[in-house]
């Protein structure tokens, strides 16, 4: 079906240029229109990674908060697709609740009236045109500058001005067209002009991807007398059911989370259009009571048209408000959380992509992922359980006592584990970095890519000593079974200073004490390395024993440093008066060089 839809429109839109040249400005004008919308959503898009998501993070703490950021965000930028797809970006990377998802759909809902209350009261009233042309004006001076944040103003100046002109074409289009074509031959009257209607509006708002293109259309032919009131009223409930296709298919490269609120809207529009179909009378009622206590004409049936979108939308909200979390528990059950991969990315999505803020919290995350799958695999290839680690207050202890080894295939695992998802991690990160976004995030996101790279190398070196590291220790073989357990004390040691760091707040988290350990395996190494001479000159290993351990030693090192390294990316805080003075306190390599000597 969907092969045949573009032939179809494109046939349907050239018999129409063919039978009337109105008929070409009512097309020209919906096309300007939405182009207005394309330019309006790249132009807030810009606007991210700073006070959008701000904002975002900061209105969805309780349902009322949810509810006034979708209305707030949705009168702003007069589209609930942008607001539907940078909540499910958000939710998808986990930086809002599902239930606060939920709120910010219901408000834009009701934001969304906002459109149809501009193009019945203002639109319609005076020669919106006159005004399109300054800021249009306006904005193609503002696009072609280098600030973002200028050009994303000029880009929303520009998608006002479209918009402004194409509801001016649909009007004149509609106006003309009347002179030629009375539509309202086609006005079906009863419950089967109800369903008939309901589901044009659907199928209209489903092939412009836009309630918003749809309701403008609906009003400008209502006012030029090219539909009737009954019709127009049946076209708004569908158009607010054609909308939710946006959230399905935002959802389709979401995770579970993002799927569980495409499917909450769906049935938020479902539920708010068989409200408004079944109690269509007493709604229609409601709207002319309404309409004569603020003085709209019984013949203003645009504004009419504007007070019952807004009704039924705030209706919506009102039944399903209470029923939140009824909704909540039924979407868990429905959609339910898939059981946890360690080998597959979990916060890596094309949904996650879509704006700084997310594109940063979704690789922090993943990073965290391969991070512990990492910290595990160097546990286990060191035959230790970190679980045994954490506990202990004898770390030296708890690793001579771990004798037996451990049933691993550290190639597969690898494989499986860690190289899966640091392909994933820096595939995320390449697509990121070449959208157009601050400097700060970019870096940001790289730091992070080096940091899960740093954790990679030190599997890599875990891999090569682990033969040896088993052999010598799981039977006792004199003083290189005790330079063996050293170095696997010491590793040890590492995870365990990594752990504390996650458990701890951030902070009190500090770069200093992760110098510190970079002295200290500085140390180790050069005293390991005149440990192992006099060892060898007293005949208590032998040279193929020395030879082994110090290549075996080269390679625990590096994975010292490297999960150092890692954790310094990944757990310090880069902002902050106290993050600035750990900078500066903080010692650079030739600093440690000259410690290490000194000791």
């Amino acid at each position: 079906m969907k092969k045949y839809l573009l032939p179809i429109i494109l046939l349907v839109l050239m018999t129409g240029f063919w039978v009337s040249r109105d008929f070409q400005e009512i097309a020209a004008g919906v096309a300007i229109f939405l182009f207005g919308m394309l330019m309006l959503e790249d132009g807030f898009r810009l606007f991210s990674g700073g006070l959008l998501e701000r904002m975002l993070e900061r209105t969805t703490g309780s349902i009322t908060k949810s509810l006034g950021f979708g209305i707030l965000s949705t009168t702003l930028m007069q589209s609930s697709s942008l607001v539907s797809v940078i909540t499910i970006s958000f939710l998808s990377a986990g930086l809002i609740t599902l239930a606060a998802g939920i709120g910010i759909i219901f408000g834009a809902n009701i934001g969304t009236t906002t459109g149809a209350w501009l193009v019945a009261g203002f639109g319609l009233k005076v020669n919106i045109s006159s005004y399109a042309m300054p800021m249009l004006a306006l904005a193609i001076v503002l696009v072609f500058q280098r600030s973002k944040y200028l050009r994303g103003l000029g880009f929303v100046l520009a998608g006002m001005g479209f918009l402004f002109l194409g509801i001016h074409h649909m009007k004149e289009g509609f106006e003309s067209f009347r002179d030629q074509f009375d539509l309202t031959r086609f006005a079906m009257t009863g419950v089967l002009g109800l369903v008939v209607y309901t589901l044009v509006g659907a199928t209209a708002t489903v092939v412009m991807q836009s309630s918003h293109a749809t309701m403008v259309l609906v009003i400008t032919a209502l006012a030029a007398g090219q539909i009737s009131y009954e019709n127009a009223i049946a076209l708004a409930i569908g158009a607010n059911i054609g909308t939710t296709i946006t959230a399905i298919l935002g959802s389709l490269t979401a995770n579970f989370q993002g799927r569980r609120l495409a499917l909450a809207h769906v049935i938020f529009n479902l539920v708010t259009a068989a409200v408004a179909l079944i109690f269509i009378k007493q709604i229609v009622w409601t709207v002319d009571w309404i309409s004569d206590g603020v003085g709209i004409a019984d013949e203003d049936f645009a504004l009419k048209l504007a007070v019952f979108h807004t009704i039924f939308n705030v209706l919506g909200v009102a039944i399903m408000v209470p029923l939140t979390n009824r909704l909540i528990r039924f979407l868990e059950h429905a959609i339910p959380e898939p059981e946890p991969d360690v080998s597959k990315p979990r916060y890596l999505s094309q949904a996650s992509d879509q704006f700084p803020a997310t594109m940063e919290v979704a690789m922090r995350k993943e990073v965290k992922h391969l991070q512990d799958n990492a910290v595990e695999l160097i546990a286990h290839g060191l035959n230790l359980h970190r679980h045994e680690l954490y506990a202990t207050n004898d770390v030296a202890a708890t690793v001579e006592a771990s004798r037996e080894p451990l049933e691993l295939d550290i190639d597969e695992t690898y494989e499986a584990r860690v190289k899966t998802l640091y392909s994933a991690i820096v595939e995320f990160a390449t697509r990121a970095t070449s959208r157009d976004i601050p400097t700060e995030v970019a870096d940001q996101i790289h730091a992070l890519r080096d940091a899960a790279q740093a954790s990679v190398r030190a599997v890599k070196a875990i891999k090569h000593m682990r033969r040896n590291a088993t052999d010598f220790t799981k039977v006792p073989h004199g003083a290189i079974t005790r330079l063996y357990n050293s170095l696997r004390s010491e590793i040890a040691r590492i995870l365990v200073e990594m752990h504390k760091l996650d458990e701890s707040a951030p902070e009190l988290r500090s770069s200093l004490s992760l110098d510190e350990e970079r002295t200290t395996v500085e140390q180790a190494r050069k005293a390991t390395t005149r440990t192992v001479e006099e060892l060898l000159l007293d005949g208590r290993i032998n040279a193929n024993e020395a030879t082994s351990f110090l290549n075996d030693s080269g390679y625990a090192y590096q994975a010292m440093n490297d999960l150092i390294e890692a954790a310094r990316v990944y757990y310090l805080e880069t902002e902050g008066g106290m993050a600035e003075v750990e900078r500066i306190l903080a010692l650079e390599d030739e600093d440690i060089e000259e410690l290490s000597s000194a000791g």
